[in-house]
């Protein structure tokens, strides 16, 4: 049995998730440094699926994968859970071409590459009941840019490392802006390798404001919930 059929997923999970391994060993558009196949078993599809650990993300059936990138962890969740709908938000066109590229190579037909920046996606708007995001920036910024897209009860989930006191609060103060609540931290480690990884979760707890999403750029240029100094 090969590292990847030990993870539980079904042949034909398996064989979709090979398919696009063996792309993005081979395209140099593929936007990962990690090309290696049994490097990115661990790096990419084990650090993936660690989150069906999570109740919200099993039962998930509408999910978006927010700056998706080189399609990390939507595409796996997509071959794991064949009847949820995954919505791949990328908002480089060069990503979504690959994006598109491995999709068709891993004939996966529950997904949807979404080319476009996450707070002028308007179709997604209070449509999903799991928002994902990996690695992709602070968690103040990233329940601003969930809320919006997740109906009522649906949960954000965010890939993280260590994550520092301070972003911890902050992230905290921004949910509950913009109608979420950290309900879980869970240490994981999806390889031997693994050190320090966290999946942080937040569930859509209230209405969001309707001056939710701001304009592009303002979550991370004035991001909610941190403080700012008097000068």
């Amino acid at each position: 049995m090969t590292r990847l059929e030990e993870l539980g997923l079904s042949p034909a999970g398996v064989e979709a998730l090979r398919a696009i391994l063996e792309l993005q060993a081979s395209d140099p558009t593929a936007p990962t440094t990690v090309r290696d196949v049994a490097a990115a078993v661990d790096r990419h599809v084990a650090d993936s699926l660690v989150a069906l650990e999570l109740d919200v993300v099993r039962d998930a059936r509408r999910i978006a994968d927010l700056g998706a990138g080189a399609g990390w962890p939507g595409l796996a969740l997509a071959a794991a859970l064949p009847e949820a709908h995954v919505a791949l938000v990328e908002s480089a066109g060069r990503h979504c071409r690959y994006l598109e590229r491995a999709v068709a190579a891993a004939g996966l037909p529950n997904v949807e590459v979404v080319h476009a920046r996450v707070e002028e996606w308007t179709a997604g708007a209070a449509a999903h009941d799991l928002v994902t995001a990996r690695a992709l920036a602070a968690l103040p910024v990233l329940c601003e840019y969930a809320a919006p897209l997740l109906a009522d009860g649906g949960a954000l989930v965010a890939w993280k490392g260590e994550v520092p006191a301070e972003e911890v609060v902050a992230g905290a103060a921004a949910a509950e802006i913009v109608g979420l609540a950290p309900v879980d931290v869970r240490a994981v480690a999806p390889y031997p390798a693994a050190a320090g990884l966290t999946l942080h979760v937040f569930r859509k707890v209230a209405p969001t404001p309707d001056r939710f999403p701001r304009r592009p750029g303002m979550a991370v240029k004035r991001p909610l919930g941190v403080r700012r100094s008097g000068r």
